[in-house]
């Protein structure tokens, strides 16, 4: 799929908030145009969160090759800048084999960092000397307020969209300013530069109720399918509590819950409420997007009748 333009082969993206079928729909895309789907998924990147991440099965697949998936160990931390330069390479070979590369996911960040030529430059993926710093400062008595403070300081545009508790995302304004001398706020101006891809993107969508109603029973779904069994057994392989994958929705709450600090019922009733919460965000996200081309899925008969309708969009896309 690269006749459009010569210069600029076609990506296609599937977006969107959690339980709207979004690698369901990328499978049959690329069933019908023979291409191949990349995980476009904060959590499903990393090996064993599989039921509390949705994570698709051999049979969901059907065959066709996904990328990204399973492939970071669960303690590690696994930053944007990683995914832009995983997720680019992923996105050159499929496109090396002349197929289409379809993203599919949910994360609104990754969606902007691979369809927006992001420079991370000096402030890449790797653990940074600045990094340990910051990570050693955080940690005493009072760290994360004095951080945040200095954050307000330096790049006071990134602090006024950062809750204070939001350590992680603190540490890394700070990194990225220590080691570019330009705040975080000013470098994501790059992200308006031209790709070098023609993506066309589309945003899935259910009516409220229908989304929440959808999200609930698949909490249910996750629950019956042993999502606490999954929890225990991270926590017994070391996995720690506050790495980055046991911040992940669902896995928290389980953990929560194994703790001590909350009953089975009341982690439910969290996971499902910070779940739709969740898809409240990426919709206030992915409308953001001016590009992002706006799917009902109440409109249509039935899944099947919707991947065709993408299907036929992308070709009528890819001829114009």
């Amino acid at each position: 799929m690269t006749d459009r333009f010569a210069a600029k082969p076609l990506v296609a993206a599937i977006a969107g908030p959690t339980a709207t079928g979004k690698t369901e729909a990328a499978v049959a895309v690329c069933e019908a145009l023979g291409g191949e789907v990349i995980s476009m998924d904060s959590m499903q990147i990393y090996k064993r969160l599989s039921i509390g991440t949705a994570k698709p099965s051999a049979l969901e697949t059907r065959g066709i090759p996904h990328h990204l998936l399973s492939f970071v160990e669960p303690g590690a931390a696994y930053s944007v800048a990683d995914y832009q330069r995983d997720a680019t390479a992923a996105m050159h070979s499929v496109l090396g084999k002349g197929k289409l590369p379809v993203f599919a996911g949910g994360t609104g960040l990754y969606l902007r960092a691979i369809s927006h030529p992001l420079a991370f430059g000096a402030a890449g993926g790797g653990r940074s000397e600045a990094r340990e710093r910051l990570e050693a400062e955080a940690a005493m008595p009072g760290g994360p307020a004095r951080l945040m403070a200095r954050l307000c300081e330096v790049d006071p545009a990134s602090a006024a969209r950062l809750h204070g508790n939001n350590t992680r995302r603190v540490i890394r304004a700070l990194e990225v300013y220590a080691l570019t001398g330009e705040p975080l706020s000013a470098r994501q101006t790059d992200w308006e530069a031209e790709p070098e891809q023609d993506f066309i993107i589309f945003a899935l969508n259910w009516p409220r109720e229908a989304l929440y109603q959808r999200i609930n029973a698949r909490v249910d779904r996750m629950m019956q399918a042993g999502l606490v069994e999954e929890v225990r057994a991270l926590l017994t392989e070391g996995v720690p509590r506050d790495s980055q994958a046991m911040q992940a929705i669902g896995y928290k709450e389980i953990v929560a819950m194994l703790d001590g600090v909350c009953t089975r019922e009341d982690a439910v009733e969290a996971i499902k409420r910070n779940s739709r919460r969740y898809a409240k965000r990426q919709l206030t996200w992915f409308r953001r997007d001016p590009s992002a081309r706006w799917v009902d899925l109440a409109a249509y008969e039935d899944a099947s009748a919707m991947h065709e309708d993408l299907i036929a969009r992308i070709r009528g896309y890819a001829m114009e």
